[in-house]
């Protein structure tokens, strides 16, 4: 019920009821609070009872947990797997589509990067290319310092300041 109290908070609630109630009136509060906590409790968990008995054996395995918005989207969604997500959920692999995309706009093959390439081994690559041994390779790898060309833009109906 309290799990997100620290410490820090549990001292300064202590403290403040010793100067508020008094140390000759403070284990009376206390038996008191704590009397009023646990009839708050036996009163809850009789109206879940007259709840459940009055709802029938149908509803026998019916948890009140469930009426959360959250509770009842992961049950519905995680446990009952009508639509297999848990199969599309296993199929996608986030890391391997990331790399993949960047190795794409880095112009790498699939994974092998070519600056990883030793220089010797990337300039006998470049005089393969001017030789015209390698110019597939070359024309395969997108050339990303080259500007785009413009598109040519359709010429523009003339404008009419009295039609509008």
């Amino acid at each position: 019920m309290f799990s997100d109290i620290g410490a820090l908070e549990v001292v300064t609630i202590v403290v403040i009821a010793v100067i508020v109630f008094g140390p000759e009136k403070l284990p009376k509060v206390i038996q008191d609070v704590s009397s009023f906590i646990r009839k708050v409790r036996e009163f809850s968990e009789s109206a879940k009872q007259d709840i459940r008995s009055e709802l029938g054996p149908e509803f026998k395995d019916f948890e009140f947990e469930d009426l959360n918005p959250k509770t009842f989207v992961r049950k519905q969604l995680m446990e009952n797997d009508d639509l297999g997500l848990k199969e599309i959920r296993s199929s996608f692999d986030l890391r391997k589509e990331v790399t993949d995309v960047v190795d794409a706009v880095n112009g790498h093959e699939s994974g092998t990067a070519v600056s990883d390439a030793p220089v010797s081994m990337t300039k006998s690559l470049g005089a393969q290319a001017a030789g015209g041994a390698a110019t597939t390779a070359a024309a395969a790898t997108p050339d990303l310092l080259k500007k785009a060309e413009k598109p040519v833009q359709p010429e523009r109906p003339p404008f009419d300041a009295d039609a509008t």
